[in-house]
């Protein structure tokens, strides 16, 4: 299928009839029509109806994927209070119990490290392992709201600590090895942790890394810890310091049967973390009971996953994504996790890993796909991909000639679906639905149950389809399960109301600068403490990068609004290719370029060459600590960059100063 050829507004892929007719969602509409009467026959009937009849919609879920729990009399209280809504406040459910639900023979886990491939781990292994962990935290005096805190790679040892915290009602936290000491104190210096699961090192584009000298200072630094278990992933163990060996600690456990504490739907989960990039990260703390019925509803509805699929998402421990990755187990998927790089030993790798373990559903970054798309690699001519329906992109927002690359160059007939949510929700806002055609550049549908719309700065909706007109904030006017249980250590709620419900009182604003098609699908331009804002004009800085990124000449740029003058000016970084130069010329063409793609108002006054673009360790840009070292204002936590060193690269520009 040649995507060029196509009109512009024609869809890039359309479900088949009986892909729809056998999938999750129509088979949920037919239960919800039964069970209350309805004649719902299309996405956007039932979307309309959910988030209508919102204590329908999410005890019609319960039901449908089977939660295993007791439910309670009550599914909505305080139904229009945002903070405040309770769902399901008589409920009671274990989180652990719901993922390890499916029969012991089913594969669980596959497990990839760079290409080397672990054996596979089927449902009854890892209940097993599990079980044996628990004991193992129970005897250490292990409690419901105790803290677990992990240090440690994307790999199977992680999804039994969780679950084995989970199971007893403790409240899992986690951090990649990546993370400089000081970035792992800033997160678990907050919560307290009594127990502490690390890796002995890790493996990344091909260097072993080990991690002893960090776990030290990171065990020294975290006082409530009183028992560390060191997981030896790359073979070293322990080394002497003041933890104890997981392997040990498991194979000196007798199998016990596995029991789950059913708490109340709100019990803490998981605590994330924000970034950090503008102060000590805030604690982000999760409810088991929201979590889950948040991620089924994405995984079966959603993602259309069947028992058995096979689920992939490239992410570390440190991303959102790794958690709503493991919730597929919830859904009977089949988890294939992988560590390391996605480039190591080549472009080639996680393609290879699709083909080998039959991915059904493969998830990834924007920055993936355009970096394969500027490697040269065309991965439908060099492998089979039959195995993948689904391909899944967030991270950053998915630009159109990305939609032509996949299905150009990676597969013409799986569905691909943008999603954007963030970790503050430990979900999605808006994503695909397998009763909805793919159009170019945009995220398919808003998410069941979650009332999202696109407000201007005076708080009124904007209409779709409108352009420059239909640009705002993404919101969403009334609760969802997901929704934080608050901050740790703020307990007035002041903080938590100060991140979300400021801005538009009763109102979540997610901070992201979107607007809804004339498909009723949607694009985020950036988030809106990035956006632009030159003579007064809103610009989203995804319009700039979608333009400057399809330039061969480009490995990537970064756009910022600098204070000049009593108004803002556009200032765009750019990394060059290797062996190319900014010069004059290749200045027009780039702003000739965003003149033609965007608009006038979109090109840069300033364009700078730089060496890297720092970003988080999930892989995102980060404008405003590059905004605020060109205002000559400190970074307060530097410990967030994956690469801080290439902060120094934008400090004192004389460019800047004329």
């Amino acid at each position: 299928m040649s995507v060029q050829a196509e009109p512009s507004n024609a869809p890039l892929w359309t479900p088949s009839e009986e892909a729809i007719a056998s999938s999750n969602m129509v088979a949920f509409m037919k239960f919800v029509n039964a069970r209350y009467g309805l004649d719902l026959d299309n996405y956007a009937a039932l979307h309309e109806w959910s988030v209508a009849a919102p204590a329908d919609f999410w005890d019609a879920l319960w039901d449908h994927a089977g939660v295993a729990g007791d439910k309670g009399h009550t599914v909505l209280a305080n139904e229009t209070a945002m903070p405040g809504a309770q769902f399901f406040p008589g409920a009671a459910l274990n989180f652990a119990e719901n993922l390890l639900r499916f029969d012991d023979a089913e594969p669980a886990l596959l497990f990839n490290n760079e290409g080397r491939m672990a054996k596979p781990l089927d449902r009854g292994e890892l209940r097993r392992e599990v079980a044996r962990f628990a004991v193992v935290l129970k005897r250490w005096g292990v409690g419901p709201g105790d803290r677990v805190a992990a240090f440690m790679p994307n790999c199977p040892e992680t999804i039994v600590a969780m679950l084995a915290a989970a199971s007893i009602g403790a409240v899992f936290s986690s951090c990649s090895p990546d993370f400089g000491v000081r970035g792992v104190l800033d997160r678990f210096g907050q919560i307290g942790p009594k127990v502490l699961v690390a890796c002995d090192g890790y493996r990344y584009a091909g260097k072993t890394l080990p991690a002893h000298d960090k776990l030290g200072e990171i065990i020294e630094g975290l006082p409530t810890l009183e028992h560390v278990a060191i997981v030896p992933f790359i073979g070293e163990g322990p080394k002497n310091l003041k933890a104890e060996d997981w392997q040990s600690l498991l194979a000196e456990v007798t199998d016990e049967p596995l029991t789950f504490a059913r708490l109340p739907f709100a019990h803490p989960l998981y605590i994330m973390y924000s970034s950090g990039t503008t102060g000590v990260p805030k604690c982000i703390v999760h409810s088991a009971g929201g979590t889950l019925l948040q991620h089924l509803k994405e995984h079966l509805l959603h993602c259309d996953i069947k028992r058995g699929e096979v689920l992939f998402y490239f992410t570390t421990c440190g991303w959102m994504m790794w958690n709503w990755l493991v919730s597929g187990l919830a859904a009977g998927a089949t988890l294939a996790l992988y560590d390391g790089s996605p480039f190591a030993p080549d472009e080639r790798v996680l393609f290879d890993y699709i083909d080998q373990a039959k991915i059904n559903v493969f998830g990834t970054s924007a920055k993936f796909i355009d970096a394969v798309k500027k490697s040269g690699l065309k991965p439908r001519e060099t492998h089979d991909l039959s195995s993948v329906r689904m391909i899944l992109s967030t991270g950053s927002p998915l630009v159109p000639e990305s939609f032509d690359f996949v299905y150009d160059d990676i597969k013409d007939d799986a569905a691909l679906c943008s999603i954007s949510g963030g970790t503050d929700i430990v979900s999605c806002f808006v994503l695909g639905s397998p009763l909805l055609p793919v159009y170019r550049g945009e995220i398919q549908a808003r998410g069941l149950g979650m009332a999202v719309e696109v407000w201007d700065e005076n708080g009124a909706p904007l209409p779709p389809g409108g352009k420059e007109a239909s640009k705002g904030e993404l919101v969403c006017t009334k609760p969802f399960p997901s929704m934080p249980i608050g901050f740790w250590n703020d307990d007035d709620g002041r903080k938590y109301r100060a991140a979300y419900f400021d801005r538009f009182p009763g109102v979540w604003c997610h901070g992201d600068f979107a607007e809804i098609t004339a498909h009723d699908g949607v694009v985020i331009h950036g988030r809106s403490d990035a956006t632009l804002n030159p003579g007064g004009v809103r610009i989203g800085t995804a319009e700039i990068y979608a333009q400057v990124e399809q330039m061969p000449e480009v490995q990537e740029a970064l756009a910022i609004g600098q204070d000049w003058q009593g108004d803002v000016r556009v200032v765009l970084f750019v990394v060059m290719k290797p062996g190319i130069s900014l010069d004059a010329g290749l200045e027009k063409s780039i702003r000739t370029k965003i003149r033609e793609g965007a608009s006038p108002r979109h090109v840069p006054a300033k364009i700078i060459a730089v060496a890297d673009i720092p970003r988080t360790k999930s892989g995102k840009i980060t404008e405003l600590a590059v905004r605020d070292i060109v205002h000559g204002r400190d970074v307060k936590n530097r410990e967030a960059l994956a690469n801080p060193e290439a902060l120094a690269l934008y400090k004192d520009l004389p460019d800047l100063r004329s």
